[in-house]
């Protein structure tokens, strides 16, 4: 199933006259569709990767739903009282059955529920979003953690209070809703952030291991990963001994994978284990995207 997604805007919006909007804290973690399937629970990923296995314990959160549910929304992990991206990119990318148990019991998930879009036979996508959070309300309210409903208010002056002070727990912006919406695939609503800066979770390397040109990135919100435009000397000499004291994959793959670089063209690069984090500023224009590394994340 295709996502709804957001666009950019530079200032917090209003309403119109005779339209409402709604805003909701913009978690940067791993959207998830989660499908309650009459015999069992199937979670897939914005790219369409389907990664239940990574998730053991919002799978077993999911069955009490009721068979057609769908939801959507956003996978996170909270650490010291802050959302912890890296956290759940090591989530995400379990390789195994074992390793995704342990890291369920080290790492537990939440899940922020943004979206109700099916339940049992009914379709609900063409139904205002207004409609579709009441319905997403009465079904969660029950259950409680770890599925619970992402905070929604329709109170501008509120927004704007969370969007300042929401930064100290790791929600770096908003997002914004027409309440008459329906939902449908494309970017229809809208997204603020304090900054463009975010951090990204290194997958793979592109050249030598140790001193690469580019490296293979995870964004918040998505499990595609994207090429990096090429290393500043700095950057890559602060990696130098991060990557070091990484292990190799076991076993290594009998092909290179590939992403796309800035320009959409496929780039092949080396795995590694999604341990390290960096901060990189991502910017779209009408031909392309960026995503420059400005430095390595350095664990606290």
């Amino acid at each position: 199933m295709e996502v709804a997604l957001a666009r950019v805007v530079p200032t917090l919006p209003t309403a119109p006259p005779g339209r409402r909007l709604a805003y909701e804290p913009k978690f940067d973690g791993h959207r998830l569709l989660i499908f309650r399937l009459v015999d069992t629970v199937r979670m897939q990923a914005r790219s369409g990767r389907i990664v239940t296995r990574a998730f053991p314990d919002l799978e077993a959160a999911a069955r009490p739903l009721p068979p057609g549910t769908v939801l959507d929304g956003e996978v996170v992990v909270w650490a010291g009282g802050r959302t912890d991206f890296a956290a759940v990119q090591k989530r995400a990318f379990a390789a195994s059955e074992s390793r995704a148990g342990r890291l369920a019991r080290e790492l537990p998930a939440s899940y922020a529920a943004f979206d109700l879009l099916a339940i049992g036979a009914e379709d609900l996508r063409p139904l205002p979003y207004e409609q579709r959070r009441a319905r997403l309300m009465a079904l969660l309210e029950p259950l409680g953690p770890p599925l619970q409903a992402v905070p929604m208010t329709t109170d501008p002056e509120l927004a704007a209070t969370w969007y300042e002070a929401l930064p100290e727990i790791g929600v770096e912006g908003l997002v914004i809703k027409d309440l008459d919406q329906p939902y449908r695939p494309g970017r229809h609503w809208r997204k603020l952030r304090h900054s463009e800066a975010r951090d990204a979770v290194v997958v793979g390397v592109v050249g030598p291991r140790l001193r690469p040109r580019a490296l293979a990135l995870v964004l918040p919100g998505d499990d595609a990963p994207v090429i990096s435009a090429p290393l500043s000397t700095g950057v890559r000499a602060q990696l130098g001994s991060a990557l070091r004291d990484l292990p190799d994959p076991q076993p290594p793959p009998a092909e290179l994978p590939t992403a796309l670089d800035r320009v959409g063209a496929e780039i092949a690069y080396r795995p590694i284990a999604p341990d390290l984090t960096v901060e990189v500023r991502h910017e779209s224009t009408v031909r392309h995207a960026a995503t420059t590394v400005m430095r390595l994340r350095i664990p606290d």
